[in-house]
């Protein structure tokens, strides 16, 4: 091929990218696979050399199964969530359109702002409040001059990926744009810097971007907060609805969209998964980031737009590259790691996120929020029981300090699946 034809070709590759990032969501379609956007040819080194690289990254050793075939998405990446270690990436840095799994970032960042708490803290809904919602956004409900709690209004975010919940809350952290740049620093705090956040909802957006590497350390960061856990966690809720004068309020039932914890719409529930976030938008396609735990070993996996036809392919992806990674874990050499925040490395904090502290192992043991949404099976609640999964060693260290341990463990406390009764 000349040299001429290569630029030509090059050329055209970028302009296809450039298109898919800043085309609103109305204007686009899923592509055709001949003319799907290319990875560019060069993404970011953050956490190995070989995280940079274009297409699949394993490094298998001895007795290491092969990957799972007929993997789609356009990139995707599974790691150890305590070591950090990255187990096999397909573009992990390729700066993608994120859709709800952002919402993961926006948790993280103001969950524990002393706006925000404590979580049976009531605030009433003002029209300008849900002024700017994007067109088709997905909702749980939230109405203007009714009362929610701050604990309502996560269990909207989390469960149904409330668009309208997300932006009450950053209405009581200070209002939209304060919301986003907060959610800017953070990202960059976590090194995340293939993020570039316009919508607190990850509502599609010109030049909203993420990547499968950056929405793992949100979930890793968020996942070390009791609260950030057990949200992510719980399968179904109920929800207020109404206040009929002189009547008790009503509520209605809701449930989380995030199939592999659910089991819904004809998706096998995954074993041990705890979580965290789904996500789609048209720009988008379907995303999904999950963490599991089997034998004492934690998994972290995200998958972006898969481009296979298959009904739910995001969540039979992840689920083959959970096992995946349980079967190999041990047995293949990292092609990276997730790196710490920036206040880890400089001894300057936690490195949790904003105001954030490590949460003890005991936290989620006890009760899950106000009774009147959320209640365990033993209680009579729609619920379900919550689920401990156990961390390896069975011995939890608590973050101190910089943070980070100087083996780079970051142990996850407690994970709580909270299922719904069967």
């Amino acid at each position: 091929m000349s040299a001429l034809k290569k630029t030509a070709l090059t050329v055209t590759s970028a302009a296809l990218l450039s298109a898919f990032l800043v085309t609103p969501a109305s204007a686009v379609g899923r592509d055709d696979a001949d003319d799907e956007p290319k990875p560019p040819a060069a993404m970011s080194q953050v956490g190995g050399e070989q995280l940079g690289r274009t297409g699949t990254q394993v490094n298998l050793g001895a007795g290491a199964p092969v990957l799972p075939k007929d993997l789609t998405g356009r990139s995707w990446m599974v790691s150890d969530a305590e070591t950090g270690d990255v187990l096999a990436s397909h573009n992990p840095h390729w700066r993608l359109p994120p859709a709800s799994t952002l919402k993961m970032l926006f948790a993280d960042t103001v969950m524990q702002d002393p706006a925000l708490q404590p979580k049976t803290r009531e605030y009433t809904v003002k029209d300008e409040d849900l002024a700017d919602l994007g067109e088709g956004s997905s909702l749980v409900g939230v109405k203007e001059d009714l009362s929610y709690t701050v604990h309502d209004l996560w269990l909207g975010v989390f469960l149904r990926s409330g668009n309208d919940a997300v932006h009450v809350l950053a209405a009581m952290y200070g209002g939209v744009p304060k919301t986003v740049d907060a959610m800017r620093a953070h990202a960059e705090e976590l090194q995340a810097l293939d993020t570039h956040v316009v919508s607190p909802d990850g509502y599609d957006a010109p030049k909203q971007v993420s990547s499968a590497y950056d929405l793992t350390l949100f979930a890793r960061s968020g996942l070390q907060k009791a609260d950030f856990r057990e949200y992510c966690a719980t399968a179904t809720a109920q929800f207020p609805g109404e206040q009929k004068k002189g009547e008790e309020r009503e509520s209605f039932g809701i449930q989380n969209t995030n199939r592999l914890l659910t089991g819904a719409d004809g998706v096998t529930a995954y074993k041990g998964i705890a979580g965290v976030k789904n996500g789609y938008t048209t720009h988008a396609g379907n995303t999904f980031t999950g963490v599991a735990e089997r034998n004492g070993k934690v998994l972290l996996v995200t998958v972006m737009n898969p481009s296979s036809n298959e009904t739910h392919a995001v969540y039979k992806e992840a689920a083959s590259l959970l096992d995946w990674g349980f079967a190999a874990s041990g047995k293949v050499k990292p092609v990276g790691e997730l790196v710490p925040p920036k206040s880890a490395e400089t001894g300057t904090g936690t490195g949790t996120g904003k105001g954030a502290q490590a949460d003890k192992p005991a936290a989620d043991k006890g009760g899950h929020g106000p009774e009147r949404t959320t209640k365990t099976a033993a209680a009579g609640g729609s619920s379900g029981v919550g689920i401990a999964l156990g961390i390896v060693g069975g011995v939890l260290v608590l973050l101190a300090g910089a943070g980070f341990l100087v083996n780079r463990r970051w142990p996850l406390p407690d994970l709580v699946r909270r299922l719904p009764r069967r």
